[in-house]
């Protein structure tokens, strides 16, 4: 995998995978008629929406399946393209972000298990040389498994683009909040004063109208005579 020094990015980048090749994962799961046809691969989503049709209709030739499956195939493939599209403009939080990415698969009678850090901020990292060189590594011949840990991984990183929006969403809306709660600055606080007087044992139920600003009075240079208990209970706020 290639690994040049990855940026550090503190404000929020648009919507995308964090890799070289903004390749997408898509998983089939299609039964028709008793028959089962199930599938993953990568895809490009700025392919023309022809390239779907027309790869539908090769795989429907190519392993044999009833006429039944194009559509459904189509719709498939439209359908996760369309889910990626509506997270395009969106802001995605990265920060400095170093997630783990687990391998647990097995293809035909391999079994891989492996686990590994990955790097968000590195948007030339490619699972796909990276599986290459695994798969190097491990003296593993069987050209269906490179594939599969290269979409392994593509998926965990869509998840977490996806949740990577879901987080910059949040910290739009909290900042908006904290904004809107600055600039709110009521004038006047009504409040209820419980006084305990040591004159006589009296209890004197005054309702205030204080200045916010002066919420916390000193009620004992309020009042003359000295207290023992002091409550203080808001009631609520009248702004301007």
């Amino acid at each position: 995998m290639k690994s040049p020094a990855s940026a550090s990015w503190k404000a929020p980048l648009k919507f995308r995978m964090p890799t070289a090749e903004n390749l997408i994962p898509i998983r089939l799961d299609i039964e028709v008629d008793g028959q089962r046809y199930k599938d993953a691969f990568t895809w490009n989503p700025y392919d023309p929406d022809s390239e779907v049709v027309m790869f539908a209709k090769r795989t429907v030739k190519d392993l044999k399946l009833s006429p039944g499956f194009l559509p459904q195939i189509v719709q498939s493939i439209q359908s996760q393209l369309a889910t990626f599209r509506s997270y395009e403009g969106q802001d995605m939080y990265v920060g400095d972000k170093i997630i783990p990415i687990k391998l647990d698969l097995q293809v035909n009678h391999i079994v891989i298990r492996d686990q590994f850090l990955w790097d968000l901020n590195n948007f030339d990292s490619d699972p796909e040389e990276f599986a290459r060189t695994l798969c190097k590594d491990l003296g593993i011949e069987d050209p269906e498994v490179e594939p599969a840990i290269a979409f392994a991984i593509r998926e965990q990183l869509y998840e977490i683009a996806i949740q990577n929006v879901t987080t910059a969403r949040e910290n739009r809306i909290s900042k908006k909040g904290r904004r809107a709660a600055e600039h709110f600055t009521p004038r006047f606080l009504c409040c209820f004063l419980l006084i305990w007087s040591e004159i006589g044992g009296i209890f004197f139920l005054i309702r205030m109208a204080c200045k916010a600003s002066g919420a916390a009075l000193d009620l004992m240079k309020l009042f003359s005579f000295g207290s023992s208990v002091v409550r203080y209970a808001p009631c609520k706020s009248h702004a301007e």
